[in-house]
């Protein structure tokens, strides 16, 4: 009787010490994705730094470009819309505005030499640029991160110890709708 009761202690301890672990698991996929949402905004605040100065420059251009300034405002305003918890969908607004910014400031560039010769105006350009890129690895990172939490609380056994314990949901990854349209590759499933 002695064996089948330290058997029975033994397995009870291993159920809830594989609970604990898988528990502390999903916490702690939660504050990666978390974590990962606060890069992407980082990276995105730090866009409307730029482009405050980049506004700056280009305001005597802006007689004859107005609509680049509506483009910067839009994308300011997105920008500072994004909720602070992770949501993949409200990126979507964001990422287009900054496609659309880009698309002008290249046509301004080319219509205004004496702008495209400035050296303040490149740099900021470039500086643009590189925080988009910054922006692309956070996202990169930040689906990733969705994707490792999502599985821990969807697949057995870390879905049944969410449905016990944490109740956490989904993250929704971010999904650029515009450049996927852009291929017609599906993978073989």
């Amino acid at each position: 009787m002695d064996i089948t009761l330290t058997l029975a202690v033994v397995i009870a301890v291993v159920i809830i010490v594989a609970a604990v672990v898988i528990y502390n698991g999903i916490i702690g996929g939660y504050n990666r994705v978390q974590r990962a949402w606060s890069d992407v905004l980082v990276y995105e605040r730090q866009k409307t730094k730029v482009l405050d100065q980049l506004q700056k420059v280009l305001a005597d251009f802006m007689v004859f470009e107005s609509s680049l300034l509506e483009k910067i405002t839009g994308l300011r305003s997105a920008i500072h819309s994004l909720p602070a918890g992770a949501d993949g969908n409200a990126l979507a607004t964001v990422e287009t505005a900054s496609r659309e910014l880009m698309g002008g400031l290249r046509v301004t560039f080319e219509a205004y030499p004496d702008l495209k010769a400035s050296e303040a105006a490149n740099n900021m350009m470039r500086e643009i640029a590189e925080q988009q890129e910054n922006v692309g690895a956070a996202i990169t990172i930040y689906n990733r991160n969705v994707e490792l939490f999502n599985n821990s609380i969807e697949m057995f056994p870390g879905s049944v110890v969410n449905g016990l314990f944490n109740k956490k949901t989904p993250v929704i990854p971010f999904s650029d709708t515009e450049a996927s349209q852009s291929f017609s590759y599906t993978p073989n499933f």
